[in-house]
């Protein structure tokens, strides 16, 4: 098999279909940066969801003097009360499940308040209408539920929140936005598997008096195919290419560049995990281009 023969064939190809070409090249680019911004979105909601699971805590609200609900019948979280739900966390039931707990009195949810609000805003409450909380930190955030059993109903206890449960929407948004890449994704492969193999069709009926030739002098069915799965392994290695290279632009400019600086206190994606994807884009796209290609021109030189 005659190496500079097959490339010389192959890019001879590329030249005679170039419009052909161009478009593989486009669509391969457009379908793979999809692929690459859903795996991109799926690092993003697993190092999110790890972050904020290791840091989420489960805050119990005790009693304050507006409180209304069955539990606060007689106003602020006595001493008693209070003592009560730090002897149950120290207890032997919760006790194992907890990895640490503090304790915010009024005073300090208070003065935490106006520190994170304005004046203005502060002196619509009062020390006394604020709630002592309880934070807990659990060693596995699956097990809220079972602070929930404990604390509910207790006398002094005016509700249990997890902060997970404010999470929820923001990772059911990001879940939602991968599947939307990848379905366009899947569309977009489709699409260049199939203009590829149409590709690879018309550059072989183009080529056809070449090609009848080769037979007659008794070329191997592999080294006739060969310069056309090269066609169409070329201009998907282009597009690849430059998918790899929005990938790693978006990421750098508008995650590290960007958002890492408005929202700093979320762990973003970093050039070091587009790097790992990168491979992914162009191993997908040769061997797409290969397999679609290698089945077009075998068919059309069955046919």
């Amino acid at each position: 098999m005659n190496l500079s023969l097959i490339l010389s064939e192959a890019f001879q190809g590329l030249r005679r279909n170039a419009s052909m070409v161009i478009s593989v090249i486009l669509v391969t680019f457009v379908s793979l940066t999809f692929v690459g911004a859903a795996l991109l979105m799926q690092a993003q909601i697993q190092k999110t969801n790890s972050y904020f699971q290791d840091r989420a805590q489960v805050d119990v609200y005790m009693c304050s003097s507006i409180s209304d609900g069955d539990t606060c019948v007689d106003g602020t979280a006595t001493e008693e009360q209070i003592a009560s739900v730090q002897d149950q966390l120290d207890g032997s039931t919760l006790a194992p499940l907890i990895d640490e707990w503090s304790y915010e009195s009024q005073q300090e949810a208070y003065d935490a308040f106006v520190e994170s609000f304005d004046d203005e805003l502060s002196g619509l409450i009062t020390v006394e209408q604020t709630s002592a909380i309880f934070h807990i930190n659990l060693i596995n955030p699956d097990q809220t539920d079972v602070i929930r059993e404990a604390f509910n109903g207790v006398a002094g206890v005016e509700e249990i929140t997890d902060q997970l449960e404010y999470l929820d929407p923001l990772f059911t948004t990001l879940t939602i936005a991968t599947y939307i890449a990848v379905g366009v994704a899947v569309l977009m492969l489709i699409s260049a598997v199939l203009l590829i193999s149409t590709t690879i069709r018309l550059s072989a009926f183009a080529r056809r008096r070449e090609v009848g030739i080769m037979r007659l002098v008794g070329a191997s069915n592999g080294t006739i195919q060969t310069p056309f799965v090269l066609e169409g392994i070329i201009a998907a290695f282009i597009g690849a290419a430059l998918a790899s290279a929005a990938v790693l632009v978006g990421v750098g400019v508008g995650v590290e560049g960007y958002l890492a600086g408005e929202a700093g206190a979320i762990p973003w994606i970093t050039l070091a995990d587009a790097w790992y994807v990168v491979p992914l884009i162009v191993v997908l796209g040769v061997l797409m281009a290969a397999i679609s290609a290698g089945a077009a021109i075998r068919r059309w030189l069955r046919a």
